[in-house]
């Protein structure tokens, strides 16, 4: 470091020796040597305005018809970004062309972002029967646009015997690789002949990663550790790369051991990779530890973080990054947001999306129009169940794919717009898209939910004719639910019998629920049977069934059910609600008693259902439910040590009669007690008034606070 250092003070003071030396000596006295001198110490600094005047000066003199002054003239000029001079001295000194002034001109033009020119005048070159040397394929090859064009040139050089040179060979390999010519590539890896240099097995471990060949990267980091080379930095970075790929987490937690040794922990590289590694290996935790321990962050660190929260699922986590963040002083960027907009979708959190969405506004993040982030937004806003917002962003978009046009199609149909989701379908297949896979699942679901049947039916008898996309799994399991929705469980029964792929699980559960809606236990067995073969571990499977005998009143087939699930460790998984308040999201689970205000919740509870009890409430049309609660009350709390079938329904007819007396705690007053509009208007009208403001209280609160959020430019997060 002290030798360069020493080194360019030297060329500093040539370079001022020589200024002086131009302005105080005659023309005449300024040999060829000497302005060659001077030029290559104007191109080293980039001084043009002095570079003219030593071409002015040559011009004068005469010493201009020589190769070595033609040749450090577009050098200079090259260097300093005047290329249109260079090729001017380049055209005023045609009698004195030879591979040096060809080599100095196809560089400049190659550096300067001019590759189609400088394969030009290589061309040029052969053809006035100048033979380049090897210090003219390097740019050559840096120059050519296209495959056609690399492999004519590797030809030649093959013919010249010059394909085995170091330097060429290494801009072989590094073309090639640009190219994502990966056998080429390594044929040419494989033909050097010195294969120490740690930069070009740093170029085939990034080249393979590139095209996702992460396995046959790792190999040759393996083959590099063989031949005794010591990774450095940018092999680690790559390295970490491929195993995220291959998620690999334990490899990635020896090379990050091997970092720590070497000491590349310390580098913002190489930290961002492992960020990445042990978050695309699903380890949220180790990426999390590597991120709060990192001295200086950038930008890239921060997105990479956030973006491995939403990959992990964890949504809430993401969000408080994105307000860490901004707290931290950083903008976020189109990067960012994208990753952030997916977590508002998750969280159905409406507000903070439309935050998000604001602040692209605000900043400038989307002005382009960019179709994937436009898609994003309007992705949120439909989950979010605000289609009225989704629906101004799409018809604002300035390219629709198949994607935007999908994305309305599918919010439509699952907010019970099936006709307009229908419509939009039409439209796309008028604007010349295609519609795929996905627009089939959305749109067969849009019929589902709003009972189109016949057009159902049209839709999937037209998709392999029409449209050339064979029906799958999912198109079958949408029309199947379609037709159960609508009470045709023959006709989706033998839709299941002849369909063209063996029917899975999906299949046969929405048969199955279709058969609890309308009561029909004898084909809800076949299904049953069918879907407990095929995932004997889900419980959601186990609860229809259970529901379904229920509700027909057969509790000897319930409690075999649940005594099934015992034996077998099948356990029903907690429901879970969320409520999106000015003062961040607030989530529930069955029984849970982790919120902070969690003594006012149940106490507000236990007040509901004694206030229930008193005015002799019962839900007449789903009993059953009761029945479940006290198998759960009998499962966690023991309070009731055995619970025949007998004894179901002697407390059944007791409850019917509403002669219930029990002090047990309802658990899951949604599923126990609101399932229907109709339970719903009975649920309210018994409540007294006081109860019953209270809770639309916390129904227009929320409503309220979106309205206000639009009066407001800024929110929590940013």
């Amino acid at each position: 470091m002290n030798k360069r250092m020493f080194l360019a003070t030297q060329l500093r003071k040539t370079h001022v020796q020589f200024s002086r030396k131009l302005s105080s000596k005659p023309i005449e006295d300024l040999n060829l040597r000497t302005c060659i001198a001077l030029l290559q110490s104007c191109a080293q600094n980039q001084e043009l305005g002095k570079g003219r005047k030593i071409h002015s000066r040559m011009l004068v003199s005469g010493h201009l018809g020589s190769p070595p002054s033609a040749t450090s003239l577009i050098n200079m000029y090259s260097k300093c970004n005047s290329i249109a001079d260079a090729v001017s001295v380049f055209r005023m000194s045609t009698n004195v062309h030879n591979v040096f002034v060809y080599n100095s001109l196809i560089a400049g033009l190659t550096v300067n972002g001019l590759p189609n020119e400088a394969f030009e005048f290589y061309c040029k070159m052969r053809l006035f029967g100048v033979a380049p040397d090897k210090f003219t394929f390097p740019c050559v090859i840096k120059a050519c646009s296209n495959i056609l064009d690399l492999k004519n040139t590797h030809g030649l050089l093959f013919k010249l015997g010059l394909d085995s040179d170091l330097f060429i060979g290494s801009a072989l390999l590094h073309s090639y690789l640009e190219f994502e010519l990966m056998g080429d590539a390594l044929e040419v890896f494989e033909g050097l002949p010195s294969n120490d240099d740690v930069v070009l097995w740093n170029a085939m471990i990034n080249g393979y990663v590139q095209i996702g060949g992460f396995d046959k990267a790792l190999v040759i980091f393996r083959r590099m550790a063989d031949n005794g080379l010591i990774p450095n930095r940018f092999t680690v970075t790559g390295v970490l790369s491929a195993l995220a790929l291959a998620g690999e987490v334990r490899d990635g937690m020896l090379v990050h051991a091997f970092a720590i040794k070497m000491g590349y922990d310390t580098g913002v590289a190489v930290l961002n990779a492992l960020i990445d590694m042990y978050g695309k290996c699903r380890q949220l935790a180790d990426a999390l530890v590597v991120f709060e321990n990192m001295m200086d962050k950038d930008m890239y660190s921060w997105n990479s973080i956030i973006s491995v929260h939403e990959q992990c699922g964890d949504h809430d986590g993401t969000l408080g990054l994105l307000k860490v963040m901004v707290s931290s002083g950083f903008q976020p960027d189109l990067v960012t947001v994208t990753a952030a907009l997916p977590a508002c979708s998750s969280l159905a959190a409406l507000m903070h999306g439309r935050e998000v969405h604001g602040y692209m506004i605000i900043n400038g993040l989307n002005n382009a129009g960019n179709t994937y982030t436009d898609n994003a937004i309007m992705d949120m806003y439909t989950k979010c169940g605000s289609m009225r917002e989704a629906r101004l962003v799409f018809d604002k978009m300035k390219i629709k794919d198949v994607a935007s046009w999908n994305i309305m199609v599918m919010g439509y149909g699952m907010h019970g717009f099936g006709k307009e989701s229908l419509n939009l379908f039409s439209r796309m297949c008028e604007s010349g898209l295609k519609p795929d896979e996905v627009s089939f699942v959305g749109v067969l679901a849009a019929c589902s939910h709003a009972g189109l049947v016949s057009q159902g039916r049209e839709l999937l008898a037209e998709m392999q004719p029409l449209y050339g996309v064979t029906p799958a799994i999912e198109h079958y399991a949408c029309v199947i639910d379609m037709l159960g929705r609508a009470g045709k469980l023959e006709e989706a029964f033998e839709l299941i019998s002849n369909m063209s792929i063996k029917p899975n699980q999906v299949v046969w559960r929405a048969l199955l629920a279709a058969c609890r809606l309308h009561g029909n236990a004898d084909l809800a067995e076949v299904a049953a049977q069918r879907v407990l073969e095929l995932e004997p571990e889900h419980c959601g499977n186990y609860v229809l069934m259970s529901n379904i005998y229920g509700a027909a009143g057969r509790y000897e087939q319930v409690a075999e059910l649940r005594h099934t699930m015992r034996q077998q460790d099948v356990k029903k998984s907690p429901g879970c609600s969320w409520i999106e308040l000015s003062d961040g999201m607030h989530a529930f689970l069955n029984g849970d008693r982790s919120h902070p205000e969690e003594h006012f919740l149940y106490d507000g509870l236990d007040s509901l259902t004694a206030c229930l009890r008193e005015r002799g409430w019962i839900d007449r049309f789903e009993i059953f439910w009761f029945h479940v609660i006290i198998n759960e009350i009998s499962c966690c709390e023991n309070k009731v040590d055995d619970i025949s079938s007998d004894n179901i329904k002697k407390w059944t007819d007791d409850v019917t009669n509403e002669q219930m007396h029990t002090t047990s705690t309802i658990y899951n007053l949604e599923n126990a007690l609101i399932k229907t509009c109709f339970v719903w208007k009975m649920f309210m009208s018994l409540l007294p008034d006081r109860f019953g403001a209270q809770i639309m209280g916390l129904l227009l609160f929320k409503k309220t606070y979106s309205k206000l959020w639009r009066k407001k430019l800024s929110m929590s997060l940013f």
